[in-house]
């Protein structure tokens, strides 16, 4: 009965801590300062959001590509979320307002990853970029293709490593485990 009770009560360690290194890394190549002095980002809290938005679609449109490890790419998800809750409080937004926001970031994030899906060099991916980090404000063409190259770069990277890798990654730089 005590044994019964123990299992109860007893906490489980929340399963999606295991990607709270990747979800770091992410969170870690999007606050690079290259993305806002070179790139000229937007160094805002919208612009941080955009940046975040786009190195998590980028790792998520390759953790897709293994169906096996999809369970990965919800559990970063879901870290994403529970991390920009989390700001939006710290900020001091108000329990009503807070889920209408994460609704919309959740919603913005799901119009990047089609976004973002455009291929390298392309004219769409280069729309889909001055509209979501620079919101719709062309910015200087040294830092469009800083950001071009910087995202070419990011998902060669990605691509070169293979996804039980990634899933355990704790830096994107390189992409190691």
């Amino acid at each position: 009965m005590f044994s019964s009770l123990r299992k109860l009560f007893r906490s489980e360690p929340d399963p999606r801590e295991a990607r709270r290194p990747l979800w770091d890394a992410v969170v870690a190549t999007a606050r690079a300062p290259h993305w806002y002095a070179v790139g000229g980002v937007p160094d805002t809290l919208d612009g941080r959001f955009d940046m975040i938005s786009l190195i998590l679609a980028l790792v998520l449109h390759r953790i897709d590509e293994d169906p096996e490890r999809g369970l990965a790419g919800v559990q970063l998800t879901e870290l994403f979320v529970n991390d920009m809750d989390g700001q939006m409080r710290q900020i001091g937004f108000g329990d009503m307002v807070v889920g209408k926001q994460v609704g919309r970031m959740m919603s913005a994030l799901g119009g990047r990853l089609g976004a973002y899906r455009a291929a390298d060099g392309s004219a769409e991916l280069r729309e889909a970029l001055v509209r979501n980090l620079w919101r719709g404000q062309a910015p200087d063409e040294a830092g469009l293709a800083h950001v071009l190259a910087e995202v070419t770069t990011l998902r060669a990277a990605l691509a070169a490593t293979p996804v039980s890798d990634l899933v355990l990654a704790d830096r994107l730089d390189g992409v190691r485990p």
